[in-house]
């Protein structure tokens, strides 16, 4: 299987935006549910995947990762995207890659943040807030 320019980073970004979506259903959804007096709901989601009490107790962990991963694939997507090819159709193929690359990044970066602010700032705020 051949290679094609500008997917060097295609894996990562993948992976990072699974990893950033984890972010936001182990935090963000609960909180949010919760906010809106879903209670119920949160604990039937808990009851039927435990996990997501696993991940909500590593959301450290998670967050740290996650945030590494898009890091990294930022990075990796920002030096792919001066090594495109001369030859016009290859450097074609590179930049559909990239631009296909940088939406999956954007994406992943979005839920990071949605999830991140979730997590650690929206009981706070409401405290501080008398909500």
């Amino acid at each position: 299987m051949r290679a094609t320019p500008g997917n060097e980073g295609t894996g990562l970004s993948w992976l990072a935006l699974l990893a950033s979506a984890g972010t936001l259903v182990c935090c963000a959804l609960p909180i949010i549910f919760v906010s809106l007096g879903l209670g119920a709901t949160v604990a039937a989601l808990t009851s039927s995947f435990p996990v997501l009490v696993t991940l909500a107790e590593q959301k450290v962990w998670l967050f740290s990762v996650s945030g590494g991963l898009l890091l990294l694939a930022g990075w990796l997507l920002y030096r792919a995207e001066r090594t495109c090819p001369s030859d016009p159709e290859l450097a074609r193929l590179c930049e559909r890659n990239l631009r296909w690359n940088r939406r999956v990044l954007k994406t992943g970066f979005a839920l990071w943040v949605v999830g991140f602010i979730a997590a650690y700032f929206a009981l706070p705020l409401r405290i501080w807030l008398n909500l």
